[in-house]
């Protein structure tokens, strides 16, 4: 929280033409394209009981504002990788009705457990989680929630199959995640420094439309925004970034950083990062998505195979039971 301080963020139009320095698009093929490590520290990082970035928790409002548009309020809400304060909040405004599911960021099982109660003591939030683990299993959501997230999934297809799983038919998806032209303005200054990559690579939309179609979603709806963040110096720019969350990219500078290297990049970020008003910027790309879980189709061919749990939600769906 202490970065919103120092940052003042204004919607601009996406750009009409593409970045002149264009940022390579993980691999959608199942291959790791993020470093594993650092991935870890990342989820470690971002823990629910961590403190939540001033960005991630403006961004969970502004997804918020958009469940508006969804003509039935959910009763069964999952919240993956939930951060407390804003992003927490939002979604329980926005929700009020809902009980609500979690899988935190430092899960290797991705485990769906229930979410505490914001208002508990923490005592008590201690001895729910203990008893979670008697919990009977979720049911399948009407809503999966992913707030600021996305961009550090390794590989996309495999959390894209895990969330099909988790949402019932005709459920949907709401997700945001940083695009690939955040923070395009280090990479000609890391470049000709030979500092090795900035920042974590990010999918296109466009892309990543394409990915949760074949996933088995259906309908979906891809939206980005271009914020500009401000900052009176490097030291509070620093601060931000590190909030943020950990550089992943396999080719960022590999082992420490001494005090004069510090030195020397905040140095370079003052030269040139300022503005006629003397404060550095950088743009961060907001990507918006969602789409709905469609009933499964089986792949007409010479010969198909499909799973018994998709040939007993098709026979669901053809003959639906009495009442329903």
């Amino acid at each position: 929280m202490g970065g919103s301080l120092y940052c003042r963020a204004t919607m601009v139009q996406p750009p009409t033409t593409a970045p002149s320095d264009p940022v390579p698009t993980p691999g959608l093929d199942g291959r790791t394209m993020l470093d594993p490590a650092a991935v870890t520290r990342l989820r470690q990082q971002r823990r629910a009981d961590a403190p939540q970035p001033w960005l991630h928790g403006e961004i969970a409002r502004r997804m918020a504002d958009r469940l508006s548009l969804v003509r039935q309020a959910p009763t069964e809400v999952l919240d993956w990788w939930p951060e407390r304060a804003e992003g927490t909040d939002a979604l329980v405004a926005a929700c009020p009705q809902a009980r609500r599911w979690q899988v935190e960021a430092g899960d290797p099982n991705a485990s769906i457990r229930p979410a505490p109660t914001p208002d508990k003591a923490w005592w008590r939030q201690l001895l729910d989680k203990v008893a979670s683990s008697d919990t009977p299993a979720a049911p399948p959501v009407d809503l999966l929630w992913a707030n600021m997230m996305l961009h550090w999934a390794d590989p996309l297809p495999a959390l894209l199959a895990q969330w099909h799983r988790a949402i019932r038919v005709d459920g949907y998806l709401m997700f945001s995640s940083f695009g690939p032209d955040t923070l395009r303005e280090l990479r000609p200054i890391y470049r000709a420094a030979g500092w090795g990559e900035p920042a974590s690579p990010c999918i296109d939309m466009h892309d990543l439309g394409d990915e949760l179609v074949r996933a088995g979603f259906a309908d979906p709806v891809m939206d980005m925004e271009t914020l500009k963040l401000s900052w009176a110096g490097a030291p509070a720019l620093l601060a931000e970034l590190r909030s943020l969350g950990r550089n992943t990219h396999p080719q960022r500078h590999a082992g420490l950083r001494t005090p004069r290297w510090n030195q020397r990049l905040q140095e370079t970020l003052a030269e040139q990062l300022a503005g006629p008003d003397g404060r550095l910027t950088l743009t961060f790309e907001i990507v918006y998505g969602h789409a709905f879980r469609a009933v499964t189709r089986a792949k007409v061919s010479a010969q198909t195979s499909i799973t018994l749990d998709a040939m007993r939600e098709m026979t669901r769906r053809r003959n639906p039971p009495e009442g329903a």
